[in-house]
């Protein structure tokens, strides 16, 4: 398995110079692979489908229809002399960056002017997408994940909406699995609400549990390099303090400490094996100058 490791460079959490060159170094890598000891593969991405939960304030939903068919273009070949049929079958895919199980790029949000790095919105962005933070630069991440299980603190098999992980909750949790945060690290936070996904994306995306400013700044200062949660937003929405304050999390983790979060996760397969540390990977698409890209993050175990 080392043969795939390129990940030579040292990666620095809040890095301030920006995305570029933001990597895992091998010993991370290295250290990570060493959780494998049965060679199971477990997927941690949802499909993507029509219907898929969107902010319909923010998004537009996933749309797919067929633009070759097998027999034009099966008449095309035949008109320029093919005779074994060969129907090349294309289709064209319209969605925002942001629907189904994707990471969000540094590039994604900006505090008044001021984006990651002190970089200007107003100079990044373009009409042919962002001259620099965008999803091209998001690091491969082949690390040590850590799912922490808070779907059952209200006592059903899911958070409720609006319901804040708060730093107690995350340090409770972590001493019950008996793991200790580190630099590089993938944390995945399972509150149960990704049971709606499918069922009721109207629900799902009205409101969601999370975790708030403080929680996201405690995970951050241990040097994590990506948070992931079942849910749209990872962040409480709405939060304490809404409408006051908006979107905390997001602010923090991309403008402030250069982290990237990953939405709308597959973890119900992690919690039902009783597995809380793993070796995770996760790579975008490399969609150059977008502020977020399709993943499909993979556990290792």
């Amino acid at each position: 398995m080392t043969a795939c490791i390129h990940n030579h460079s040292q990666w620095q959490p809040g890095d301030p110079t920006g995305a570029a060159g933001r990597y895992l170094t091998t010993d991370v890598t290295l250290d990570a692979l060493s959780l494998v000891k049965k060679g199971h593969i477990i997927d941690l991405g949802r499909i993507i489908a029509p219907g898929a939960p969107a902010n319909p304030a923010l998004m537009t939903p996933y749309v797919i229809s067929p633009t070759v068919r097998a027999a034009d273009n099966i008449a095309m070949r035949r008109a320029n002399g093919g005779e074994n049929d060969a129907g090349a079958i294309l289709e064209r895919i319209g969605m925002t960056t942001h629907v189904g199980t994707h990471i969000d790029a540094l590039g994604h949000f900006a505090q008044g002017d001021v984006m990651h790095g002190g970089r200007s919105a107003a100079v990044l962005t373009t009409p042919v997408g962002l001259a620099d933070l965008g999803a091209e630069h998001i690091p491969p991440m082949v690390t040590r994940g850590i799912v922490l299980n808070f779907a059952g603190l209200d006592g059903g098999d899911h958070l409720r909406p609006g319901r804040t992980i708060t730093v107690a909750d995350l340090k409770t949790e972590l001493d019950r699995i008996d793991a200790t945060l580190g630099p590089g690290d993938v944390v995945c936070l399972h509150t149960g609400w990704g049971q709606f996904y499918e069922t009721d994306p109207a629900r799902y995306v009205a409101s969601e549990p999370g975790i708030d400013l403080a929680a996201a700044k405690y995970l951050t200062s241990h040097g994590v390099i990506a948070i992931g949660a079942d849910t749209m937003a990872v962040e409480v929405l709405p939060g304490a303090d809404f409408p006051k304050m908006q979107m905390p999390v997001h602010l923090h983790c991309l403008v402030d400490a250069g982290v990237n979060l990953i939405e709308n996760m597959l973890l119900e397969p992690l919690i039902a094996q009783d597995i809380s540390v793993f070796c995770i990977i996760v790579a975008a698409a490399k969609l150059k100058g977008a502020t977020g890209a399709p993943a499909r993050p993979l556990a290792l175990v």
